[in-house]
């Protein structure tokens, strides 16, 4: 008898546990699926009359990201302000999981970036190249992307 009695308190044991297990689990998953939203959610200062930008923060919709852009003529300023090096202004700046990404840069570079979690400010594409995300239909060739921070500037990319 003391055995039938044993048998039902460990299954409640194993049901409120399994439960728990459950909900903690689930926890997890929201919250991994929030950084992962958080992680796609991108801020693009740019030029209101740049034609450029806006087909970039288009770019990078049709990849996934979610776009706030950001109406500033005064973006290179901005740029300088959050850490980018005067010569390695891009055609916009860009904010993404604590990171600082100026110019044209490449989708898969920047998803790189944020899931490599390197210690730097940010990235950066320098200039308008005519081959990159924004100003070609598709990038060809090859692009060199810098890293920027405390460090100093280095190549982070160059394809």
């Amino acid at each position: 008898m003391k055995k039938i009695s044993f048998v039902p308190s460990v299954a409640a044991l194993a049901l409120v546990g399994g439960t728990a297990f459950i909900t903690l689990t689930a926890a997890q998953t929201a919250q991994e699926s929030a950084t992962a939203v958080d992680a796609k959610a991108i801020t693009i200062w740019l030029d209101p009359s740049c034609g450029c930008c806006d087909v970039y923060a288009d770019y990078m919709e049709a990849n996934g990201f979610t776009v706030t852009r950001v109406d500033d003529r005064d973006f290179d300023k901005r740029s300088i302000e959050m850490g980018v090096p005067e010569k390695g202004i891009g055609c916009h700046l860009a904010e993404i999981d604590g990171y600082v990404v100026s110019g044209l840069v490449p989708v898969e570079i920047i998803e790189r970036l944020v899931s490599d979690r390197p210690d730097v400010t940010g990235i950066t594409l320098p200039g308008m190249p005519g081959n990159a995300p924004g100003m070609a239909p598709v990038k060809t060739g090859t692009l060199k992307t810098y890293a920027f921070g405390t460090n100093g500037v280095t190549v982070y990319s160059d394809e």
